[in-house]
């Protein structure tokens, strides 16, 4: 009662904000899974956290839909015929996009906007204008900053004009990823570049690894999360390392009993929920995107998220000095690596029939963290304020990041005289996925647009709510909490020689 009231009395928060605060508060108000006590103790202790996702699943968690059929057959439901130009096409998306659910409310995955948009460019000068109006309603409606869209691999007209709307309008909302392979041309490449160190977006995925894990019919949604096209994620529950190192006191230990323990214990929630949402709750008897074939429940699986492994090594091996701790040390790194390879290895023997489309296994995600986390840093990544030198900060995340087939990236930062040499930038990003990164995602230092874990927040924004005034995308809030609990102004500034 006490939240329902402080929501509804809350000033700083928008009338939408307020209504899916208060549809949250309902959901909470009733218990229908079962847990077992010892989930539950594991859940009392931050050990295993369930994301906030609710008591009663009525949606996936995850969803992107297959909006190439929707854009052939348009939506008898809506009442849309296919559509004919760029003022339909853009405008049918937006309508669709009101009605796509997620964890957020708002849609996750906006499809591959380029390869959607590219048929309907005529003439390029009204192209831009109508995408500049599509992403302009985008970011003043969808108003949370886990909405996210793809372009790339290949050039595009849609693309081009996609990445310069963006550097025009600097809006938090969509977030993006550049789908980068080798065959992906130079000058796109530089393009979304030079956007990138003036709007901390887009992200550079590796596309080939990508589809050796998922096939082409993948997308990157809400932070950075790799998922089937036509499907999604039912749930996504993460793991504290640092708190079951703390639980188990020794490596021995945490090892033999409190992972095999606590993957165990984690599984069986992740079924539960996958359970009521599937068999119980309705949701793919009564969506109108299961009836149109814009998904399919056989495209859905569950994330396995994990985080706190750089304090969870520190605190198995007593490591005190930064040359003895994780992001700085072989053994370190090779614990870091037995401890995930170890999971994977506990996760992958458990099987969910509800999941076929990843062979019923559930996918590890390396978790980005939440406003909360305080102690324990985001997924595998390193401390902030204690990273390493570029070329040894990427060597060490690119050990970790085949491992993460739904998900993983890190953050770098560069200094402004990088905006100079995009090529510098690309050099890194290129070589980077030789090595194995799955992910880049990278700003530059003076950037208002600030990557907080996955997600984008303007730092005016941000400031502007820590004076008590409103501010239109929900993950503002969060956004404040999390950059002044996790010193996130404090990550390391690569210097362009």
């Amino acid at each position: 009662m006490n939240n329902t009231i402080n929501t509804i009395k809350n000033q700083t928060l928008t009338y939408q904000q307020k209504v899916i605060q208060l549809a949250r508060e309902g959901e909470n108000s009733v218990q229908v899974l079962d847990i077992s006590p010892d989930i539950k103790e594991y859940m009392d202790k931050g050990i295993i956290c369930d994301m906030f996702e609710g008591n009663a699943p009525y949606r996936p968690r995850y969803i992107l839909p297959d909006y190439h059929r929707f854009m052939k057959q348009g939506s008898e439901f809506l009442e849309l015929q296919p559509p004919k130009d760029i003022w339909e096409a853009v405008n049918y998306l937006l309508i669709l996009y009101k009605h796509v659910p997620s964890i957020t409310s708002f849609p996750v995955f906006l499809g591959e906007l380029d390869q959607l948009l590219e048929p309907f460019i005529d003439n390029e000068e009204e192209a831009y204008k109508a995408i500049k109006l599509f992403l302009t309603h985008i970011d003043r409606t969808l108003t949370d900053s886990f909405v996210h869209a793809n372009i790339g691999p290949k050039a595009t007209k849609a693309g081009r004009l996609i990445l310069k709307a963006e550097r025009e309008l600097k809006n938090a909302v969509p977030n993006l990823t550049l789908k980068y392979s080798k065959d992906t041309e130079k000058e796109f490449a530089l393009e979304a570049i030079t956007t990138g160190l003036e709007v901390s977006k887009p992200y550079f995925a590796n596309h080939q690894m990508y589809v050796k894990d998922f096939g082409d019919g993948y997308g990157t949604a809400s932070c950075y999360n790799g998922l089937p096209i036509g499907g999604g994620s039912y749930t996504l529950v993460r793991l504290n390392l640092k708190k079951l190192a703390e639980e188990a006191g020794n490596l021995e230990d945490f090892m033999k009993i409190y992972i095999p323990r606590a993957v165990q214990r984690m599984n069986a929630l992740i079924d539960e929920r996958i359970r009521f949402l599937v068999e119980e709750s309705g949701f793919f008897e009564s969506s109108f995107l299961v009836e149109e074939g814009l998904i399919q429940q056989d495209r859905f699986t569950a994330m396995f998220g994990m985080f706190g492994l750089a304090q969870c090594v520190n605190l198995l091996l007593n490591a005190k000095v930064q040359e003895e701790r994780y992001g700085h040390n072989e053994k370190a790194m090779a614990l870091g690596y037995d401890i995930v390879k170890t999971i994977e290895g506990e996760v992958n023997v458990h099987q969910n029939p509800y999941c076929n489309v990843t062979g019923n296994r559930f996918l590890l995600h390396a978790q980005s963290g939440i406003s909360a986390d305080v102690e324990e840093t985001a997924g595998c990544r390193i401390p902030i304020g204690e990273e390493p030198e570029l070329l040894d900060h990427i060597l060490h995340a690119a050990k970790f990041h085949p491992l993460f087939p739904s998900g993983i990236s890190d953050i770098f930062t560069f200094e402004t005289t990088a905006r100079n040499n995009p090529e510098y930038i690309l050099d890194i990003i290129q070589g980077a996925m030789e090595k194995g990164l799955r992910m880049f995602a990278f700003s530059c230092s003076d950037n208002d647009l600030m990557r907080i874990t996955g997600y984008l927040v303007k730092k005016s924004e941000m400031k502007k709510l820590k004076e008590g005034k409103q501010a239109i995308h929900d993950t503002v809030a969060l956004g404040l909490e999390a950059a002044e609990k996790q010193n996130l102004f404090a990550r390391k500034v690569t210097q362009h020689d």
